[in-house]
């Protein structure tokens, strides 16, 4: 068989088909062909495949990451489709979301297929995009929103802003729902964050920084809930960050809205306190909390509320970075460590089991964006994430194939790596 791919003895787990067992996984023609308990690596049905023995190695469909920064157009110097591209298939994840907040934004039809056709160039992973809610990220006149939609767009956000005004973010939810495409929003009114830094709190006085309150979040995704009451399209908050964020999205759920969110690896690892020295690898925004707020963000993936996990990969330029905490850039690249931080995270203490971790990388962002992957359902694309659950190693940003090092798990120890990571049928990637 010219092209296949035969994968033996590894532990498949595809939550979407409740899968869970060791079983062999034969890809042909760039779809997985069957998955079974055995299937002999001799004979005509698979002559010519390229054979890998995954014993002792998870086999999960490939992982996906719905919020990303590669930064392309505008701040290459930062990331590229290229760079950001190989990082990911790195990282095993076989399909990425780039966020529209680029410089000048992906607000048009043009846009949405420059990067499409980018990525097509790059040849590593599957690179989706959202597009702009408002022209120039102004939160004022809505973008082109519906030849975004023709042209592949898979949602629309104005990430790295909230979108202030309520009647702007109401037409936004009517013509999305027109197009049955997500509304994703970073929450953060502007009138209660002002010009915060950090969260509100005991560190952001003691440090005399500019405190960014909770509310904040909180505010604008209560408003937001509501309006989905009125306009039930698909609504997504964008990495939540606290305690009171996830009151409000337990009780959108138990409504039967449709809203569903996200957690980041800095937020379930990371607290305020690491804010202490000024490092501003430490400044991302929503900011870190406090360690109730992580211990609310880990029942609530326990309890199944949270729908994604994303890394919201930003990278920046070290000479950015240096600059004092006031001035410096929101952001994290950690897209190359993402899938140990988030085992050290949840596996470690028990959270998650495997299975959960997989679904919420795969089958749940999947649906979230309304692409058909997730999944080793026969006949779907062969993307497909080989992982070793038990090998250790050590955060290197001088490894990362990322342009940006502004990662503050330098030097962090981690299990959980990726062994290979298979895209369309192909090996993009081998540890």
């Amino acid at each position: 068989m010219k092209n296949g791919v035969l994968i033996k003895n590894g532990r498949v787990i595809d939550p979407a088909n409740g899968i869970d067992g060791e079983y062999d996984l034969l890809i042909a023609d760039q779809k997985v062909e069957r998955v079974a308990e055995k299937i002999e690596d001799s004979g005509p049905a698979v002559r010519g495949c390229t054979i890998i023995d995954a014993t002792g190695k998870l086999v999960a469909p490939g992982l996906i990451d719905i919020h990303v920064h590669l930064r392309e157009p505008g701040d290459e110097e930062e990331e590229t489709i290229a760079s950001g591209s190989a990082a990911a298939v790195a990282a095993g994840f076989t399909s990425v979301v780039c966020m529209p907040n680029t410089n000048p934004p992906i607000e048009n039809e043009t846009d949405v297929e420059y990067i499409h056709r980018k990525a097509r160039q790059t040849r590593k992973t599957h690179v989706y995009t959202m597009g702009a809610i408002t022209k120039g990220l102004e939160g004022v006149e809505l973008a082109e929103m519906g030849f975004m939609a023709e042209a592949g767009a898979v949602g629309f956000t104005d990430d790295g802003r909230g979108v202030q005004d309520p009647a702007v973010i109401l037409r936004a939810l009517k013509y999305a729902a027109m197009f049955d495409l997500v509304v994703a929003q970073h929450c953060q009114d502007d009138g209660i964050a002002g010009s915060g830094v950090m969260n509100s709190g005991y560190y952001s006085t003691i440090l005399g920084l500019p405190g960014l309150d909770p509310l904040a979040e909180e505010a604008m995704l209560w408003r937001d809930i509501q309006l989905i009451r009125r306009v039930p399209v698909r609504y997504h908050a964008q990495h939540i960050s606290t305690t009171g964020s996830v009151e409000l999205i337990k009780v959108a759920k138990r409504d039967s809205l449709p809203v569903t969110c996200e957690v980041t690896p800095h937020h379930l690892l990371l607290t305020e306190e690491c804010c202490a020295d000024y490092d501003t690898n430490y400044k991302v925004n929503p900011p870190l909390r406090r360690a109730e707020d992580v211990d609310a963000l880990k029942q609530a993936i326990a309890d199944g509320l949270v729908d994604a996990l994303a890394t919201d990969h930003a990278p920046h330029l070290q000479s950015e970075k240096e600059l004092e905490f006031l001035a410096a850039p929101f952001g994290i690249a950690s897209l190359e460590c993402a899938l140990g931080l988030y085992v050290k995270a949840l596996v470690e203490p028990g959270v998650l089991d495997w299975p959960g971790l997989i679904r919420l990388m795969t089958e749940k962002p999947a649906g979230i964006i309304g692409i058909d992957k997730g999944t080793l359902g026969e006949g779907k694309q062969a993307d497909v994430t080989i992982i070793d659950p038990d090998r250790e190693y050590v955060v290197d940003v001088n490894t990362f194939r990322s342009k940006s090092r502004n990662c503050p798990y330098q030097g962090w120890k981690v299990k959980g790596r990726v062994e290979k990571t298979i895209v369309g049928g192909e090996i993009r990637f081998e540890a």
